[in-house]
């Protein structure tokens, strides 16, 4: 596959070919940064891991050189720090089993630049040599503005595809803001409290992210404990984690319904369901 970055590059994990591992992925991330499908893609992972009929890969859009540095990473050139966090991204794609991890090595500059169409070039290529069934993504209310330039441009991507071949489903994942403020009708809740020990392997790899100051090991176990627990108030716990999603798909199954229509149909929601509670109260 022609890639637009020189430095982008395709990990197998395994003895597979690049087009194969590609062609047999049934489920695939779009991330912005190394580490990002560790925390919202999960379920995927877990659905095929250890299977021969289910597949996951997933697509890393930068090189995530303007990562906090402490410790034996402080001192580290910007491609220094490329190449380790490249590198932890592939242990992690090794433990999980991916089919393919495909590191585009964009900076953040570029993915935020509405007017860079190389990344949607590059997702458009992606899609269609994988033509998954299930994306996870970040979602369209994330604070991070890469995360934002990612999703934006994978939905730009998608839309280019011919409708019959396009994803069944395409979910927005919690990662820089929560989602349990969505409605509770609105929420996909995603299980993923099977394999515990390698859940916690996939995101303790990212060292240069851990010891930079920043315990997204810890941190990503408690969100998804939190959430099973305080996902309802007069239920036992039917997981020991969970993720929220939100369903993404009616925007690539109708190209004319904007994304700012979209996510603010949700707001909304939640603006209505905050007012209610006080008023029929107060």
């Amino acid at each position: 596959m022609n890639l637009f970055n020189k430095n982008a590059e395709i990990y197998i994990s395994d003895t597979t070919n690049e087009e194969l591992a590609l062609s047999r992925t049934t489920y695939m991330s779009f991330a912005a940064h190394q580490d990002d499908v560790e925390v919202m893609a999960l379920d995927g992972i877990l659905k095929c891991f250890g299977k021969n009929d289910q597949w996951f890969s997933c697509v890393v859009a930068t090189n995530g050189i303007g990562s906090p540095r402490s410790g034996i990473y402080s001192d580290c050139t910007s491609e220094e720090l490329r190449v380790i966090r490249n590198n932890e991204q592939k242990k992690a794609a090794f433990i999980g089993e991916y089919s393919a991890t495909v590191l585009l090595d964009y900076s953040s500059e570029n993915v935020k630049d509405k007017n860079d169409l190389h990344i949607i070039n590059d997702f458009y290529n992606v899609l269609m040599a994988s033509k998954p069934k299930i994306i996870y993504t970040h979602n369209l209310a994330d604070k991070h503005d890469t995360h934002i330039g990612v999703v934006l441009k994978l939905i730009k991507a998608i839309r280019m595809m011919d409708k019959n071949i396009r994803p069944e489903k395409i979910y927005g994942v919690e990662v820089w803001r929560n989602l349990d403020w969505l409605d509770d009708e609105d929420k996909v809740l995603f299980d993923v409290s099977e394999h515990p020990n390698m859940v916690m392997a996939l995101i303790s790899v990212f060292d240069s992210q851990i010891a930079g100051g920043k315990r997204y090991d810890l941190a990503t176990q408690g969100r998804q404990r939190s959430n099973a627990t305080y996902r309802a108030s007069h239920d036992i716990d039917k997981a020991n984690g969970v993720l929220y999603a939100m369903d993404m798909t009616e925007l690539i199954k109708d190209d004319t319904i904007s994304v700012v229509e979209f996510i603010n149909k949700h707001i909304d929601k939640l603006k209505n369901d905050v007012n209610n509670r006080i008023e029929k109260i107060l």
